[in-house]
């Protein structure tokens, strides 16, 4: 089988790859899971003295990374160029606080000493997606490297050149052979890939869908997983919000990666004094989103990374105008070349419609009228997923509040559209998923916590 990657602004092949096969990819998790022995022993200096070559080589290559980027899935160049800036920022921070992280922790017993103590699992597979193609794949593997892991990586299919870069990056650093290694699969192979024996964890980003899959089958050998998946993120807009800077932050969390994004802003839920302007503003803007070649950068919208993706927006918009929902601007696609699909926006959206019950995976907001501030967090919190949840007001304690107390997601912004930080903790609840990528919390995910007693 062959590995296509499609240009997604012109829908032409840019090249095919060939599939990995069962002998190939088991001999690559073989040889990982040996390099494991031998990494997991270097010295913590050693692992971040490679890290900051990393970086180095992200910095050094990230026009062309940019590209890769680009080509592969339609991110507009301006955004892969950030995300490669991004990923240098991972790591640097990861390197500047990896020592504190995996400090052994002295404990206070009746024992001549106790304390705990931070080993690394194993191989982590990590299965990836295509709309932060590198993104994704960095905020996972780097604190995991650090750590003493080792990783295989089975990126989307339609991102085959992204992966194998990201691979060469590594090899480029000087990593030792093994440390990061990339297979070409489908999806498909996935569940035996968990199942390997050699394989320690596993970490997904992806669907709902892919999630329940990979927990079921992981859970199956009990392996510890971290789950990262979709959502459909609910703004709450309350009547003292600053109008202006609210609906410019409302716009570029819907449309930032042309909308394909786990974190987006999908559902736009504002209380009766303040409805009205907002969406007239909301509308307004969302009318002057520039949208064509992603290489131009004038444009702030893509192509989405598929053609059946964009057919799977199109029918979910139509069914919910079907049941109701009022097209305000966008819907239509063009004749043009490429899997384009403009900045649209839908009101009067009710409970029922995929445009309130489902994830819409692309640059489409729904507005929702909520009776007051108390029935704009339950219709927030009506909803299945459990990712990103932002509030604007201009009470800052009561935004706090709602945001800490009231919110059901794994990460609430007050003020701001939602955006993941090395910093700190990302992940969701529910359908979400559950386990945390980033910050401290991130890297103690792949690690064996472990308490040592001496009598």
């Amino acid at each position: 089988m062959l590995l296509k990657s499609i240009n997604p602004a012109s829908g032409e092949i840019v090249r095919e790859y060939a599939e990995s096969q069962w002998e190939e990819i088991d001999n690559i998790i073989r040889d990982v899971k040996t390099a494991f022995k031998s990494w997991r022993k270097t010295k913590i200096s050693d692992r971040i003295e490679r890290i900051q070559k990393l970086a180095q080589m992200l910095d050094l290559k990230k026009e062309g990374l940019a590209f890769t980027i680009s080509i592969e899935m339609g991110k507009p160049i301006i955004e892969s160029r950030a995300e490669i800036e991004k990923c240098i920022w991972l790591c640097n921070y990861y390197c500047d606080n990896i020592d504190t992280f995996l400090a052994r922790k002295q404990v206070n017993t009746e024992a001549s000493e106790s304390f705990i103590s931070f080993q690394p699992l194993g191989v982590i597979l990590a299965i990836m997606p295509w709309n932060f193609p590198f993104w994704q794949v960095f905020r996972f593997a780097v604190p995991a490297i650090l750590a003493g892991n080792t990783v295989v990586l089975k990126h989307a299919s339609n991102v085959p050149g992204c992966s194998i870069a990201i691979e060469d990056l590594f090899i480029e650093s000087d990593f030792p052979v093994d440390i990061f290694r990339s297979v070409l699969a489908s999806n498909r192979k996935v569940e035996r890939m968990v199942a390997n024996k050699r394989i320690a964890a596993v970490t997904l980003t992806g669907s709902t869908k892919a999630g329940q899959a990979v927990a079921q089958t992981a859970g199956k050998y009990l392996k510890k997983c971290v789950l990262e998946l979709g959502g459909s993120d609910p703004y709450l807009i309350l009547d003292d919000a600053d109008l202006e800077s609210t609906v410019d932050a409302c716009v570029k969390g819907r449309l930032l990666n042309t909308g394909q994004s786990c974190i987006g802003a999908k559902r736009f839920i504002a209380t009766p004094g303040i409805y009205d302007q907002f969406q007239s503003l909301f509308v307004e803007k969302m009318k002057t989103a520039t949208i064509g070649d992603p290489f131009d950068e004038t444009n702030q919208l893509g192509p989405l990374a598929r053609g059946n993706i964009r057919e799977d927006l199109l029918s979910q918009v139509n069914k919910s105008i079907s049941m109701g929902a009022n097209l305000l601007c966008g819907g239509q696609i063009s004749d043009v070349p490429g899997f384009y699909y403009p900045a649209t926006v839908l009101s009067d959206v009710q409970p029922g419609m995929p445009a309130y019950n489902q994830e819409l995976f692309g640059p489409v907001a729904s507005l929702i009228k909520a009776k007051d501030e108390q029935d704009a967090i339950r219709i927030a919190n009506d909803t299945s997923f459990g990712l990103g949840a932002a509030v604007f007001t201009s009470d800052i304690e009561k935004g706090k509040y709602i945001a800490e107390y009231e919110l059901e997601a794994g990460c609430c912004f007050v003020n701001d559209f939602v955006k993941s930080d090395p910093r700190l903790p990302f992940g969701g609840t529910k359908e979400s998923g559950y386990g945390r990528e980033l910050s401290i919390y991130g890297i103690l995910e792949f690690v064996n916590v472990k308490s040592v007693y001496i009598k």
